[in-house]
C-alpha cells in the first residue's frame, strides 16, 4: 500500500493546522493520540513527518519518519514508523533508520501498524517488545534513555548502513506518492 491523498484535509492533532488527507495520515493521527492522550507524551516533543535524508551515489534520497519524539534539548530519542503490512517485517528497516537519523543514533524505534507493534532497540537492533502494550510511556522513555551516550556513526559504516536502508526504501523514489498515486482530479 502506498499513501496516497485522499483529495481533502483534515487537521493535524498536534499542530491544530489543516493537512492534506493521506491514506496513513490516519495513521499517523491515530499513534499521535494514543502517544498523547494514553501514554502521556507531550504534545511538543513529538514531531510529525520528519525526513530522514541521506546519500546514495551522490543522489539525496529521503525517507518520512511518521513521528519522532525528543527530548528537552531536543535530541530524538525515538521514531516511531507505521507500516502497513506485517510489523514484524519492518524490522531491519526501522532498526536502520534509528541509526541513520540526523541527530542520533536515535536509542529505540517503534514500528506499528496501529493496532500491533514493536518495540526495538536501534543499536542492538533486538527487539525488546511486542505488542501495543510494548511502546514505553513517556516518562519511563525519559527513564530508558538518561545514560544514553550519542556516538556518531563511522563513516565507512554509515555508508553500509544507507545501502541497506535504501533497499528497503529506494523504490519508493519517484513513484510514491507522486503524480501516480493522487487520485485523478475532481469534474
Amino acid at each position: 500500500m502506498h499513501e496516497v491523498s485522499m483529495g481533502g484535509t483534515l487537521r493535524d492533532y498536534l499542530s491544530g493546522e489543516e493537512i492534506d488527507e493521506t491514506t496513513y495520515e490516519e495513521f499517523r493521527q491515530a499513534l499521535a493520540k494514543i502517544f498523547v492522550e494514553e501514554l502521556g507524551y507531550p504534545k511538543e516533543s513529538l514531531k510529525a513527518k520528519i525526513d530522514l535524508c541521506f546519500e546514495i551515489d551522490g543522489e539525496e534520497m529521503c525517507r518520512t519518519m511518521d513521528l519522532v519524539v525528543y527530548d528537552e534539548e531536543q535530541q530524538p530519542l525515538l521514531l516511531v514508523m507505521f507500516c502497513a503490512g506485517d510489523v514484524g517485517s519492518y524490522e531491519r528497516e526501522a532498526v536502520c533508520a534509528g541509526k541513520l537519523f540526523q541527530g542520533g543514533p536515535v536509542p529505540y524505534v517503534v514500528i506499528s501498524d496501529s493496532m500491533d507493534a514493536f518495540l526495538l532497540d536501534a543499536i542492538s537492533g533486538k527487539t525488546l517488545a511486542h505488542g501495543m502494550r510494548s511502546v514505553p510511556r513517556y516518562d519511563e522513555l525519559l527513564r530508558m534513555t538518561a545514560d544514553y551516550k550519542r556516538e556518531p556513526l563511522p563513516a565507512e559504516k554509515r555508508a553500509k548502513l544507507e545501502r541497506i536502508f535504501y533497499t528497503y526504501t529506494g523504490f519508493l523514489q519517484g513513484t510514491c506518492c507522486s503524480e501516480s498515486c493522487t487520485l485523478p482530479p475532481k469534474r
